[in-house]
């Protein structure tokens, strides 16, 4: 299995594909959430933890079921993303954050280690590398800043 970071260009928006209902149906709803909270407590203590409202617990938690519910909708989950917060729109909602290509990196590097779990869990390998092609390709729309290095 390979999980590469594909080079993002600022206001550069390639197709992507939603990730294979594959993946979403082998992990299960319960285990989807775990991945997802995983990820957010990882960025706590990460480079990016100034993007996130780390000091709020009640905020962190909004924004980690947030995230797990459109991640788990994005994948051939249920709808619960759109039930509770309406249309996507995610270029729109990431537009308050200032977010470099640096801290797309930062954030995708976090979940490498975690969907590597999966696979000695025994979620298929194409799954995974279909929900890691997804945030990949995505991440690349919600970059709105210029990175500071050359």
């Amino acid at each position: 299995m390979e999980l590469t970071i594909s080079k993002g260009i600022l206001g550069v928006r390639p197709p992507v594909a939603k990730p294979h209902p594959g993946f979403y149906h082998e992990v299960g709803e319960k285990r989807f959430r775990k991945l997802v909270f995983d990820h957010y407590d990882a960025i706590k203590t990460s480079d990016i933890a100034f993007l996130f409202p780390v000091f709020d617990d009640e905020d962190f938690a909004e924004a980690q079921k947030h995230a797990a519910d459109f991640l788990i909708e994005i994948s051939g989950g249920p709808d619960y993303f759109t039930q509770s917060r309406g249309e996507h729109q995610m270029v729109g909602r990431h537009a308050p954050f200032r977010i470099d290509e640096k801290a797309r990196r930062v954030w995708l590097e976090l979940y490498i280690p975690l969907l590597e779990a999966l696979e000695d869990e025994g979620i298929t390998p194409e799954y995974i590398e279909s929900f890691w092609d997804y945030l990949n390709i995505f991440s690349m729309w919600v970059v709105n800043t210029p990175s500071k290095e050359a």
